[in-house]
């Protein structure tokens, strides 16, 4: 199979995961999770129940989305000391990666945020994804600094950056310009670094 036929199989598959999680978000906020079946998510976002399963196993995980996917060369590099040979600058170009991947819209993010607020299960269940996601990382840091790195320090880390991810989601929703979500976290990053070095 050529490049060009994968990057467009790719590209469906990743619009279609992306359109079931959108149905999801819906169906979740106009019904509650207990309010609506597999059947009627297949059914709104247009694709057999078979398909659906492919991607999602349950309801949960359809309204939670797919953790983005980073190419295993931006990983590589990473685990290799870069791009920039800053450990947080490199931490935070993983997480730059990971939202280019994803580019969430506005409304999208600002009904995500809503849903799990009226959810207890999906907040659980997205706070066990967070600390999945800190245990992988923080392995990732280990790999890169080798011997006598600090177990604790790397998830402090990932917390600290996960944290201004976090919030870099809410001023996204509320900011009125024309700015894209890894712009608002270009932002946060360099005012979390600012009040760091001010502590």
């Amino acid at each position: 199979m050529t490049g060009s036929a994968t990057s467009l199989r790719e590209l469906k598959r990743l619009e279609t995961a992306h359109r079931i999680r959108d149905c999801a978000l819906v169906l979740t906020d106009d019904r509650g999770l207990d309010g609506w079946t597999m059947d009627d998510l297949a059914e709104a976002a247009d694709v057999s129940r078979r398909t659906l399963f492919n991607y999602y196993p349950g309801k949960v995980d359809a309204v939670l989305g797919a953790t983005p996917e980073l190419p295993e060369e931006v990983v590589d590099a990473f685990r290799a000391g870069g791009p920039h040979g800053d450990l947080l600058d490199d931490l935070a170009e993983l997480a730059r990666v990971a939202l280019t991947v994803k580019r969430p819209e506005r409304e999208e993010v600002e009904l995500g945020r809503r849903v799990l607020r009226t959810e207890p299960r999906l907040f659980g269940a997205a706070h066990q994804r967070f600390e999945a996601v800190t245990d992988e990382f923080a392995e990732l840091v280990l790999e890169r600094e080798g011997a006598g790195a600090d177990p604790d320090r790397a998830k402090l880390l990932l917390r600290l950056l996960l944290a201004v991810l976090d919030h870099s989601l809410g001023v996204f929703v509320d900011d009125h310009r024309d700015r894209s979500l890894v712009d608002v976290f270009d932002e946060q990053v360099g005012l979390a670094r600012d009040l760091f070095h001010r502590s």
